[in-house]
């Protein structure tokens, strides 16, 4: 008898999430002739740029499946806004699983969900490990020392944490976290990781390997590294006639990308132009805040008018300033020199596939832990200013970085030099073989599946 399986998937209703998870279905999928897969979509608010991936994705073995908005999605709070878009979408989620196949496993990229569905349910984790640990450290301070993180939010406390090889201070910690409204939500989500069935991470044992190692010591679920899922084929987004491709191919090799209001702005203008070094800056304006948590920045009508007076006239020759920015076409570029990044994981996994360097300057979410990671514990990274954030605590005030400091970063990427592009030139060859056949993670694929198909068919769950 021929074993088949379907596997549900549920993405969080943001475009990276959702891309990396079709690319995680696609490779499950070239792994095992006899699963399918249908993917559960939920959209708060029209999303023309998720309608369209999905409609390019029509050929694929892939099922697609729009859930109706709930009707209670305007309400989402920003504080607990993954728990109740979860909670309010449980209903849906429910009643489309149940007409599904009955032999049939989750995967999940909220936790949340797996408490409702009685099929064996599996996380897709889209940070890294280093990161995964870093939350169950925080939720055991929490469980078990009744330590409140919140508490340290103006504190530059060290902490020993398994899954990091450096003491990590608690000015890294990622602001939700340390804000006593959102602290709950994410004591939740952890505790909803801790009952999986399995995790998989967006990493590789090559990268991580010291992380993956504390995480299988512990009394986490089996993680299974399985990364880097990266959108490869959103490449051919820019056609190689394009402005922007033009310009780079006019730059001599080695040559240097968020959204800022117009004060920071100005002081990254003046550091690039005192820099003298070549750039392209991909320049947005912060979403509209009124537009809720899943708004994302737009494009400047006309980006002088936030520029210093003159600016453009007196970088013309060095420099060019876009909008919306095709990031993995510019990061294979060979003019592109260094990578200015916010350090979001995806971004992070695409620089070293690239072999591309970065320079850390984190916003929000866990970014400020990537950078560290990268800078002080991989080598892979330069430090413009690892611990700011956007958002601030307990503030509406909003730190400004100065054209100095800005400078000074830039000064040090450019000094860094050979060592981190040596560095990094060997992590992008060995995120390329960890895919490859007999890699790290194209093995550890592979006992994923075996594993989901044993889970589903003995029913131990």
């Amino acid at each position: 008898m021929v074993m088949k399986a379907e596997l549900v998937f549920i993405p969080m209703p943001r475009l990276g999430h959702f891309v990396s998870m079709v690319q995680l279905a696609k490779l499950l999928l070239d792994l095992h002739p006899n699963l399918s897969i249908t993917v559960l979509i939920m959209k708060l608010i029209p999303d023309a740029e998720l309608d369209a991936h999905v409609h390019s994705l029509t050929a694929t073995r892939i099922k697609f499946i729009h859930l109706p908005p709930p009707e209670t999605h305007k309400d989402l709070s920003p504080a607990n806004f993954i728990t109740n878009l979860v909670q309010t979408h449980v209903p849906l989620v429910k009643q489309a699983a149940t007409n599904i196949v009955h032999y049939s496993t989750s995967v999940l990229d909220s936790p949340r969900f797996a408490g409702f569905l009685s099929v064996p349910s599996y996380v897709f984790y889209a940070s890294g490990a280093a990161f995964l640990g870093f939350q169950f450290y925080a939720l055991g301070l929490h469980d078990e020392q009744n330590v409140n993180i919140f508490e340290l939010k103006d504190s530059d406390t060290e902490f020993t944490i398994p899954s990091y090889l450096n003491p990590v201070s608690s000015k890294l910690f990622p602001t939700v976290m340390l804000k006593p409204e959102s602290l709950p939500m994410m004591n939740t989500l952890a505790r909803g990781l801790r009952k999986a069935k399995g995790i998989m991470i967006n990493t590789f044992w090559e990268l991580e390997s010291h992380a993956i190692s504390s995480l299988s010591e512990g009394s986490a679920p089996p993680v299974y590294p399985v990364g880097p899922i990266l959108n490869l084929e959103s490449e051919s987004e820019v056609h190689q006639s394009s402005d922007i491709m033009k310009w780079l191919d006019e730059q001599p090799p080695g040559a240097s990308k968020g959204s800022f209001k117009g004060d920071q702005v100005k002081e990254i203008a003046c550091a690039l132009e005192q820099s003298g070094h070549r750039f392209l800056w991909s320049l947005r304006q912060p979403p509209d805040p009124s537009k809720g948590p899943m708004a994302s920045p737009t494009d400047y009508d006309d980006a002088s008018e936030v520029l210093p007076e003159g600016f453009l006239d007196r970088t013309h020759g060095i420099g060019k300033i876009i909008g919306w920015a095709p990031q993995l076409a510019i990061l294979g570029h060979p003019a592109i020199g260094w990578f200015v990044s916010h350090c979001g994981w995806n971004s992070t996994l695409e620089s070293i596939w690239f072999g591309v360097p970065i320079a850390a300057w984190p916003i929000y979410a866990e970014q400020q832990l990537n950078a560290f990671k990268s800078v002080r514990e991989l080598g892979l990274a330069v430090e413009i200013k690892m611990d700011y954030r956007r958002d601030g605590i307990g503030s509406d005030e909003i730190e400004i970085v100065s054209a100095k400091t800005i400078e000074k970063g830039i000064r040090s990427m450019m000094e860094a030099g050979s060592d981190v592009r040596k560095r990094v030139k060997e992590m992008s060859e060995k995120s390329r073989k960890a895919l490859m056949n007999g890699g790290s993670s194209h093995s550890t694929t592979r006992r994923l599946v075996d594993d989901v198909m044993n889970n589903i068919f003995t029913k131990s769950y």
